[in-house]
C-alpha cells in the first residue's frame, strides 16, 4: 500500500507566523555576524604603531605568543595563527593625554619617576609606599600614590585646610563631622565617661609635672597627659589609667600603629589658647570626648564655632585651622578632654594598611 508523505496542510494564519519567525531568525544571524566582523576588526594588531609616542616599558606590552617583535618591526618568519593576533595588552596612556589628566592607576602602570622638586620627607613616604607595594599590592594604592605625586603642591591648597604631612585626595572633608561617622566608637567612649573621668582626677591631683608624665604646653595650664604619642604606647601613663586603656583599645578605628594617632587627656586653664594650626593629615578625625567643660570654653575648626559638652564627643577634621580657647572667669577651673585619633570614614581598608606601614614609627 502505497502511504502519502506530504504533511498536513496548515491552516493559513500557521504558515504566517512560520514564515515570520523564519525571517526574523535570518535577522538576529545577520546582525550576529556584523557584530562579530566589526569586533573583530577594532581588536588591535602586534606591530600598530600607536598614535602618539608611548612611555618606556608599553613595547614590552605589545610581545606576541608565536614571535618576537623590536619596537614596531615583527620577525617576518613568524607564524601567528588567529589567537596569536588577539594578544592581551595593558592600557597605557599616551604622554598627549596625560596632559589631560592623571588617572589613578596611570603612573603606577606607566613607572612615572616622582617629581625631583619634591621635598626630602614626600621621597621618604614614597620609597616606603614602594617598599609596601613590593611586599604586598599596588591594589587599592591609587589614592595615596596620587597624593605622594602631588605633595609638591600642598601650599597651594586653600588656607582653611592644609594638613602639613600628607594630604589624601578626593576625600570628603569638612570641619565637623556627624556621630554617625563613628557611631560605635563614639558610644564606647560616652559610655564609660565615669570612669575615664574619674582616672583623670587622680592623675591630675598628683599634680602637672613633667616627670609624672605630663607635657606642659604654656604657662596657663595647658598640658597634656598622653596614653599614645605619635603611635607610641606610653606604658607608665596607660599604666595610671588602666580603664581609659583598655577602652582605647576597644575601638575599632582608634589610630594606634602609626604616628598619625595619638590619644590622651588635654587640660586648658582659664584665659588660656591653643592655636590656630592645621593638623598633619585628612586621613583621621580627632574625637573629643567633653570630661570638664566650664562655660565659655570653644572649640574654632574652619571658621565654625563649637562648644563642648561634659559626657558627649564632637569629631573634628584637625587638618583645618583650628582654635581651642577658654575665656572663663580664673575660678571656673580647668576645661578637660579625651582627644582620641580616629581613622577618616572614607579611608579604604587597604589604604589604612598601607599608610600604617608608610607612618610606623620604627621607619
Amino acid at each position: 500500500m502505497h502511504w502519502a508523505m506530504n504533511p498536513l496542510p496548515l491552516p493559513s494564519y500557521v504558515e504566517l507566523g512560520v514564515h515570520s519567525l523564519s525571517g526574523l531568525l535570518w535577522t538576529l544571524l545577520l546582525l550576529f555576524l556584523w557584530h562579530c566582523y566589526r569586533m573583530g576588526s577594532d581588536l588591535p594588531i602586534p606591530g600598530h604603531t600607536h598614535t602618539g609616542k608611548l612611555k618606556s616599558g608599553s613595547r614590552r606590552s605589545m610581545l606576541s605568543r608565536g614571535g618576537s617583535c623590536v619596537g614596531t618591526k615583527c620577525n617576518a618568519r613568524s607564524k601567528l595563527t588567529r589567537s596569536d593576533q588577539i594578544t592581551p595588552f595593558i592600557c597605557m596612556k599616551t604622554e598627549e593625554d596625560e596632559d589631560q589628566g592623571q588617572g589613578y592607576l596611570t603612573p603606577v602602570l606607566s613607572h612615572a619617576l616622582f617629581p625631583s622638586q619634591a621635598s626630602a620627607e614626600a621621597k621618604k613616604l614614597y620609597a616606603a609606599l614602594q617598599e609596601y607595594a613590593k611586599r604586598y599590592s599596588w591594589v587599592g594604592m591609587g589614592r595615596i600614590h596620587k597624593g605622594l605625586r602631588e605633595q609638591v603642591r600642598l601650599n597651594d591648597h586653600s588656607t582653611i585646610q592644609k594638613p602639613h604631612l600628607f594630604f589624601l585626595p578626593d576625600v570628603p572633608s569638612v570641619p565637623f563631622f556627624p556621630r554617625d561617622a563613628h557611631r560605635h566608637d563614639i558610644e564606647v567612649l560616652e559610655s564609660n565617661y565615669r570612669v575615664i573621668l574619674s582616672e583623670f582626677q587622680t592623675v591630675y591631683q598628683r599634680g602637672i609635672d613633667a616627670k609624672l608624665g605630663w607635657t606642659c604646653l604654656g604657662p596657663k595650664g595647658q598640658a597634656v597627659f598622653p596614653l599614645y604619642r605619635a603611635g607610641a604606647y606610653m606604658a607608665g601613663n596607660c599604666r595610671s589609667c588602666p580603664c581609659t586603656y583598655r577602652t582605647l583599645l576597644s575601638l575599632r578605628t582608634f589610630i594606634s600603629s602609626n604616628s598619625l594617632g595619638s590619644a590622651g587627656f588635654w587640660v586648658l586653664g582659664p584665659g588660656a589658647t591653643l592655636g590656630s594650626s592645621y593638623g598633619p593629615t585628612n586621613t583621621r578625625l580627632r574625637c573629643h570626648l567633653g570630661l570638664q567643660t566650664p562655660p565659655l570654653c570653644e572649640l574654632v575648626v574652619g571658621g565654625e564655632p563649637q562648644c563642648w559638652s561634659e559626657g558627649h564627643c564632637l569629631l573634628v577634621d584637625d587638618s583645618f585651622l583650628h582654635t581651642l580657647s577658654h575665656k572663663g572667669p580664673p575660678d571656673a577651673g580647668p576645661q578637660v578632654i579625651l582627644s582620641v585619633d580616629l581613622w577618616h570614614p572614607n579611608v579604604a581598608a587597604a589604604e589604612r594598611q598601607a599608610l600604617d606601614f608608610m607612618f610606623s614609627p620604627d621607619l
